[in-house]
Order: C-alpha cells, then sequence, then structure tokens
C-alpha cells in the first residue's frame, strides 16, 4: 500500500468516527509452538493478535523444545513470517532448557533474532545465576524479564490468598510470592547495576517497590495485563463484574443474586478464572491502575495463555494455568479508561510507546489500528480466532472492539476477515 493509498484508508476510517492509533505491542505472549500446537500455533496466535490490534507480538520461550538455540529462533522468526499476520518476535530463554542451572548462550540468540530473555514460568531460584545473567546482559546490552514469584511460598496455591480462597477453602498464593521476588530482583539489579523487566505484576506492594526503584535510579521496568486489571478474585467465586463496576468489593454472594447482580453470577470455581499470578483484590487492581497512570507500569502484556480444552476443562485445582487474552485486552482497557481510573492515551502508550521503549525496539509508523470504541459484542467461543478458548470472559458483553489493523501498510485483518498473506 502506498503512502497515499494508506492514508486514504486511515482518513475513511476516522470519517466513521472510529479511532485510528498506532497498532500494539505485546511483549508477553504464549503461542506455544514448537509442542504444543493443540494449545495454538504461531499461525493462529498471530492472526488472533491481529483482531485485538497487536500488530507485533512477542512470543515466549516455554515450548517444547524451549527456545534457547540460534536454530529455534530462527525457525519462530520464518513461522511468524510465513503467517502473515502480526509481527513474531522470539523471546529466548535465560537458562538451558528453563532449568536454571546454566546460562543459555545469550549472545548468539540474540545474533539470532531473540529480543530477551525469560525463563518466564520458571523463575530463576539460584540468586547467584540470576545476578551473573543480568550482567552479562548489562555488557551486551541485553534484556532479562523475570517472573517473580517465590515457588516455596506460592507453594500448592490455586489462586490468591485472603478471605475468597478461605471461604472457598483453597489453597492460596500470597502476596508476599510476589512481592518478595520482586524485592529480590530489585534488589540484585541495583547490586549489578543492570536493567531487568518484571512481568505481569499484580499486587499493590509490587507496584509500590518498582515506585520507590525508580526514585532511587535503579534500572526496573514493569508490565501488568489487561486481566489482571479487570478481574478479581470473586470471579472465582463466580462474580462476573469488573472491577470497576463493584468499587466496594462487595462479594456477589454478599449482595444477593437479584437484580443486576444475577447477570453478573457465573459458575464458581470456573477453571478459566484460574492464572498465574492469580487474580487478586479490588485493592490491588486498583494499585495498578494507580501505577499505570503515574508511569510506574511501562507496558500492558496480555500474557496470552491459551490452552486445549483437555488441559482447562478439568477440576480448579487440577486445570492448567492461564487466560487467553489477545482478542479482549482491548475491551478491558477501555472499560478502565471509562470508569476515570487512567486516562485513555496514557493507557494506550502502555501498549505502544511502554513496550517499544522495553524492548528497545523501533515502532513501525505504517502499524495502525482503527477502533470502534462504543461497539457492544458478546465473547464466544466461536468468535475467538486462538484455538484457546479459555477465557472467563465467554458469555460476558464487552464494549471497544478492532475494526482494521494494518502491518507494514497493509491491511490484514478488516471488519472480521483475515487477510493473511
Amino acid at each position: 500500500m502506498t503512502e497515499r493509498t494508506q492514508r486514504e484508508a486511515r482518513k475513511a476510517y476516522e470519517s466513521q468516527g472510529l479511532l485510528v492509533t498506532r497498532g500494539f505491542i505485546d511483549l508477553h505472549a504464549h503461542l506455544r509452538e514448537p509442542g504444543f500446537e493443540d494449545s495454538e500455533t504461531i499461525a493462529t496466535g498471530a492472526r488472533a493478535a491481529l483482531r485485538g490490534g497487536f500488530t507485533t507480538i512477542c512470543a515466549m520461550p516455554n515450548t517444547e523444545p524451549v527456545i534457547d538455540t540460534p536454530g529455534l529462533v530462527a525457525e519462530l522468526i520464518a513461522r511468524g513470517r510465513d503467517a502473515g499476520a502480526a509481527r513474531v518476535l522470539p523471546i529466548a530463554a535465560i537458562t538451558r532448557g528453563r532449568k536454571g542451572r546454566e546460562l543459555a548462550d545469550l549472545v548468539e540468540l540474540a545474533q539470532a533474532g531473540a529480543v530477551a530473555f525469560s525463563d518466564d514460568g520458571a523463575p530463576v531460584d539460584d540468586a547467584r545465576l540470576f545476578r551473573h545473567a543480568l550482567e552479562y546482559a548489562r555488557a551486551k546490552d541485553l534484556l532479562v524479564i523475570e517472573h517473580p514469584q517465590d515457588l516455596s511460598l506460592s507453594g500448592k496455591g490455586v489462586m490468591n490468598e485472603g478471605p475468597t480462597s478461605a471461604t472457598l477453602g483453597r489453597p492460596g498464593m500470597p502476596n508476599a510470592a510476589e512481592e518478595s521476588a520482586v524485592a529480590r530482583a530489585i534488589s540484585i539489579s541495583s547490586a549489578a547495576g543492570a536493567r531487568v523487566h518484571l512481568t505481569h505484576l499484580s499486587t499493590a506492594g509490587a507496584i509500590a517497590m518498582v515506585r520507590d526503584a525508580k526514585a532511587r535510579g535503579i534500572r526496573v521496568t514493569c508490565d501488568v495485563t489487561p486481566h489482571h486489571l479487570a478481574l478479581t478474585e470473586e470471579w472465582v467465586a463466580g462474580d462476573r463484574r469488573f472491577a470497576w463496576e463493584n468499587s466496594g468489593n462487595v462479594p456477589l454472594h454478599a449482595r444477593g443474586a437479584s437484580g443486576s447482580s444475577a447477570a453478573r453470577a457465573g459458575v464458581p470455581f470456573d477453571s478459566n478464572t484460574k492464572m498465574n499470578p492469580p487474580l487478586r483484590s479490588l485493592r490491588d487492581v486498583r494499585a495498578l491502575w494507580a501505577g499505570l497512570a503515574d508511569g510506574t507500569v511501562d507496558a500492558i502484556a496480555t500474557d496470552h495463555a491459551p490452552h486445549a480444552s483437555v488441559r482447562k476443562d478439568v477440576e480448579f485445582d487440577q486445570a492448567a494455568f492461564g487466560i487467553s487474552g489477545l482478542e479482549t485486552a482491548l475491551p478491558l482497557i477501555l472499560g478502565g479508561v471509562r470508569a476515570g481510573w487512567c486516562d485513555r492515551e496514557t493507557a494506550f502508550r502502555a501498549l505502544t510507546d511502554g513496550p517499544a521503549r522495553v524492548l528497545g525496539i523501533a515502532q513501525h509508523e505504517d502499524d495502525w489500528i482503527a477502533i470502534d470504541e462504543s461497539a457492544a459484542w458478546t465473547v464466544t467461543a466461536g468468535d475467538l480466532i486462538t484455538l484457546g478458548k479459555n477465557t472467563p470472559l465467554l458469555g460476558r458483553e464487552v464494549r471497544g472492539r478492532v475494526v482494521a489493523a494494518a502491518v507494514g501498510g497493509r491491511v490484514r485483518y478488516e471488519l472480521g476477515t483475515l487477510a493473511v498473506a
């Protein structure tokens, strides 16, 4: 598409009253290929990304085999290019096999095209090895993304630890499991003089520590997810109200199942509400929005974690952690914006400028999306492009939808139709 044609296409959407803005960048998505193609493939994930407004996505390395060799990085890039949808950038493992024993060949992986390094889902428990990773990354100007979780504290937890988990009789994952890991990462980052990115933060304490670390000049960045911005632990109990619909943090069972409350009632222990980190309290949700509004939070990342039904359609305690999030991120973010918890410009910066800055990549000016902010739609499994239908939003009406998405100046998604290469 020529510059003139592209400009005309954008103006056509603007003339319809739609919002035309830069394409979003997701610095944390799981595309499952190789090894778990029944849950997602690079192609289906890249196409789902376009529908959600993401023109660039970063694929995490917890595949089988793990993305820890230059050959696998090159293969991922090639398959992403062949998909002809959103750009796919590889994130490689910090340690070989994500086993936390020895560093992977970070320089060779970067030369092959890896944009960052993470053992996501398997935090680097060995503090000395983690420090070596940060020091090595500092010397080579590489980015380490840490999954902050103290596994000894989170134990066998399946949801947030608190009154709701106690009422439901389920083992919880305390805020301290995240916050102690955040404190460790900040301390080691400071000692090493290196930057570290903390992904999917979910607690008020974690945000406060990052805010303080930044004020002290420590090179730390962080992201939060759309589901942690919109949903609370009460969803595990069957509540289906968004956080801004329950500003009093009153549990559903305490309000009674009548009137508008009945319309927001779901099935308790829906395995689609099981994720890691878990959905937290309303206090935590509000702290995430405050961190987004004041710039403490650098980016919004989906942590798109699709699963085949055999891993989710089981008892809650046995189900895999994770939520599919690429296609539903936008309406969740716009919901908080409408509630006045953050202005739209700031929220969208966390989807564009923020992740680009964290990753150290250039934004593509010819990547753009057109958004109908008022479009109401009901999330259904059949309507989702991703192979993983695991979202608790199924059956829930949301507002805000991507109408078109262009990558490199070419419209690849329009009015529900994919125009992939």
